[in-house]
């Protein structure tokens, strides 16, 4: 949980700013990479539905209506010769067709209902063609199974986009963290420079009347002078810093306004074993099923290649009833049987290696994906296990800077009052003030690294180690 934290003898940037997780849930919600990858995921997901659909019926209608001509075209006579006449015809047909592709096998079977009209306008003529019913197949034999592929690789592909989508979230979180701290060191910086200008500034009153007194020398006097100009430089500085700071966390989260942000009182003291974060990483990301996916593509393009050389052949079959008459009731009547059957092939006789070497492509290409994918989980579980292992060192880093921040700035005020009695030189003084912010600015460093390392552990592992449960979508 976040909370304000109050820094000795500095005053927060602001007493009721933003949370870094009010900044995250915003940036979440309304910025453009989050909306990205909203919008991103919601693509995987039409994807998903689209094949899907590919192994559902299908009810198509169509047809040609109408499909009129007035021409004068060639006809041929009894006796061979050719004359041309004048010709006013419309030759349209509606059919309605059901098909389902067959993912095992990779093929199709339909079922359907044709009726083709025609008339002759000048000779008075209307004849209809009716297919009632007819049932049929076609059926690739040994070619590429696409359908088959497909179903192996869809429903990995679906779940990895799922799984991006959640580690989208999680990198923006870990973003906001990064632009989070930059900016509230900014803020720190500013404030640490205002303080030190109106300190410095105060030194130099009470300089200028030491000075009358003769109780300093003007070397002194002119080096108090010297550092008021100094920090009020700095001050500068420091308050452009921050506005740039600022103006970068806005354009990344869509903040309207610039925010005042809160210190997080701490960093969660999490303890998790490198083998844990591992673990949970393998179940959860998606980088594992994307080197599953990957291996897979990378046999189904070798039986593509395998699949579309050589010998090809499609077996095609149908089946039904048909009949012709001059009405189109009479159509149903004596319906006659109808059968096709054909098989069309082609097989190459001489392709000087044409399909061996397509084949050897594939196969160099598919070893080469295995040597990669196996690099990349080696990578992958190192960067995990480094990460986890890296918790302790940070904290303990952390527990360090707090302290040294406490000890620093009691230094700081004991030293200045010292310097007002006259005990000590201003080169201690100074000395003290620049070991004072040294040690603020390494605490805000000391407390961003820890809030990084835990968003980017969450990013790798997908896993919430404060709630030990797996971190879903919700949106």
């Amino acid at each position: 949980m976040l909370a304000l934290v109050k820094l000795p003898a500095l005053a927060q940037p602001a007493t009721t700013g933003l949370t870094l997780e009010g900044v995250i849930a915003l940036a979440l919600n309304q910025s453009a990479v989050g909306q990205q990858a909203y919008t991103t995921r919601e693509t995987s997901y039409w994807a998903w539905r689209g094949y899907q659909a590919n192994y559902r019926p299908q009810l198509g209608l169509q047809g040609t209506l109408p499909n009129f001509s007035r021409a004068i075209a060639p006809v041929v006579q009894p006796d061979g010769t050719t004359s041309f006449q004048s010709v006013r015809i419309n030759n349209s047909d509606l059919g309605l067709t059901m098909t389902q592709n067959i993912g095992l096998t990779g093929g199709q079977v339909f079922v359907g209902s044709v009726v083709q009209r025609f008339d002759d306008f000048n000779g008075q003529l209307r004849r209809y063609n009716n297919q009632p019913f007819t049932l049929g197949l076609t059926q690739p034999l040994g070619q590429f199974n696409s359908l088959r592929w497909a179903r192996r690789i869809e429903p990995l592909r679906y779940q990895e986009s799922q799984r991006q989508y959640v580690e989208e979230r999680e990198t923006i979180a870990q973003r906001v963290t990064e632009l989070y701290f930059d900016v509230l060191l900014q803020q720190v910086n500013a404030e640490v420079a205002r303080q030190n200008a109106e300190a410095t500034a105060e030194l130099l009153r009470i300089g200028q009347e030491r000075f009358k007194l003769g109780r300093i020398s003007q070397s002194d006097l002119l080096q108090l002078e010297l550092n008021l100009l100094d920090a009020r430089q700095a001050q500068t500085q420091a308050q452009l810093n921050a506005q740039n700071a600022t103006v970068d966390l806005q354009a990344y989260t869509g903040l309207a306004d610039a925010p005042g942000l809160a210190v997080p009182a701490s960093a969660p003291q999490l303890a998790v074993a490198p083998t844990q974060a591992l673990e949970q990483a393998r179940l959860h990301r998606s980088t594992t099923l994307a080197f599953r996916r990957r291996l897979l593509q990378a046999e189904r393009d070798v039986a593509q290649a395998r699949g579309t050389t050589g010998f090809q052949a499609t077996l095609t079959a149908n089946m039904g009833y048909v009949n012709q008459a001059a009405s189109f009731t009479d159509t149903y009547v004596n319906l006659q049987n109808q059968q096709q059957v054909g098989l069309v092939f082609s097989m190459p006789l001489v392709d000087w290696g044409r399909q061996k070497s397509i084949v050897k492509t594939a196969e160099l290409t598919r070893d080469q994906v295995r040597h990669s994918v196996a690099q990349e989980e080696r990578s992958f579980e190192q960067t995990v296990l480094t990460q986890a292992s890296q918790f302790a060192a940070l904290a303990e880093q952390l527990r360090l800077a707090e302290r040294a921040d406490s000890l620093a700035q009691r230094r700081y005020d004991i030293a200045r009052a010292t310097y007002l009695l006259g005990r000590i030189s201003l080169t201690d003084l100074s000395l003290a003030s620049n070991a004072k912010d040294s040690a603020k600015r390494t605490r805000i460093f000391a407390l961003r690294a820890c809030w990084v390392a835990h968003y980017r552990l969450r990013a790798l592992t997908l896993y919430d180690f404060e709630k030990q449960a797996p971190i879903v979508a919700t949106r």
